[in-house]
């Protein structure tokens, strides 16, 4: 067995979501290039899962949205 990483993995850029079965605690998280196709992917999987946006990620890091930074200032 080899050493475990010593760095946290980075994020790919895109739109991230997480799908869990109800009642679940960890769930899988699914990316998307657009927020068009996350949107459809939640669509798709809420009546039978619950799912959760996590939002948009670049260079690793989490995206803060435009009103949120309006609503601060």
């Amino acid at each position: 067995m080899g050493r475990p990483p010593t760095l946290p993995l980075k994020k790919k850029d895109g739109w991230y979501l997480e799908v869990r079965n109800k009642g679940a605690k960890t769930g899988t998280v699914l990316i998307r290039d657009t927020e068009e196709a996350m949107h459809l992917a939640a669509r798709l999987y809420q009546n039978t899962k619950d799912v959760i946006i996590l939002g948009e990620h670049r260079n690793g890091k989490k995206v803060e949205g435009e009103k949120k930074k309006a609503k601060k200032a």
